[in-house]
């Protein structure tokens, strides 16, 4: 029984993924996903996975060796490890119920080839706080700033791994501040936008930890075009579920 605070959503046609009120997602974890692009071969780890979109995304997508998903807040922990259940996904996706802050001794060291995060996008002291804790802590930076993320990654990264992010443009200096910070190496960024002529809304940044430097911008991601429909790769990003199926290969 499903309670009227949750709600199921389909990734696939035999894949669906637990949501609440306090437990959605985006587009932005979305186009995270995508943006990560694992190989087969890859560990990778997403931290404060919430509801576990992002390695759901991944094992669809590109069944990479590994997937582990670390998220602090109780229920979306509940959720995450339902949808496991209910999916026969318990031995695909490892789900560590830490902070991200406390995970020494809880995930190993210089193991990952890819770590992700979809943080908390509002510095503490700006903008309206939300009432309710989960909101709060996805939100603001209560617990986990960019420091925080870099200083994570850096840790559970291999040499040459790769960390992903994606932010409000206006936190770039944040960003490349944070990653430098922690021995990571900013090497590419992606802007998404809404529509062509519009100001980008998010950008996705790539850090490869102990990579000499070297930067490069890629093709902007334009979700809309001039009449409002999506363009054919949003389409992909967000409609393929109503075709897909997950189909786990050895």
């Amino acid at each position: 029984m499903i309670s009227r605070a949750e709600r199921t959503e389909d990734l696939a046609k035999n894949l669906k993924i637990y949501v609440s009120e306090a437990h959605i997602f985006t587009s932005d974890a979305i186009v995270l996903a995508s943006f990560c692009a694992p190989r087969h071969k890859d560990k990778c780890c997403d931290l404060g996975t919430g509801n576990g979109i992002i390695p759901l995304l991944w094992l669809r997508d590109f069944q990479p060796k590994e997937i582990t998903g670390v998220e602090l807040s109780e229920s979306a922990v509940r959720l995450f490890n339902k949808t496991l259940a209910e999916n026969n996904l318990t031995d695909k996706v490892q789900l560590v119920h830490r902070d991200l802050r406390a995970l020494k001794g809880v995930l190993p060291n210089e193991y990952y080839d890819i770590v992700s995060i979809n943080p908390p996008y509002k510095k503490l002291g700006t903008g309206i706080v939300n009432e309710g804790e989960d909101y709060k802590n996805a939100r603001h930076e209560f617990n986990c700033t960019l420091d925080d993320a870099a200083k994570a990654a850096s840790q559970l990264l291999k040499f040459g791994g790769r960390f992903c992010i994606c932010q409000r443009p206006e936190r770039l200096p944040d960003i490349f501040a944070a990653m430098r910070k922690f021995k990571i190496e900013p090497k590419s960024m992606r802007e998404v936008i809404q529509r062509v002529g519009k100001e980008p809304s998010l950008v996705l940044v790539e850090g490869k930890k102990g990579s000499a430097q070297g930067f490069r911008i890629s093709p902007p991601l334009i979700l809309e075009d001039d009449k409002g429909n999506y363009t054919p790769e949003a389409e992909e990003l967000f409609n393929s579920y109503k075709y897909k199926e997950l189909n786990i290969k050895d």
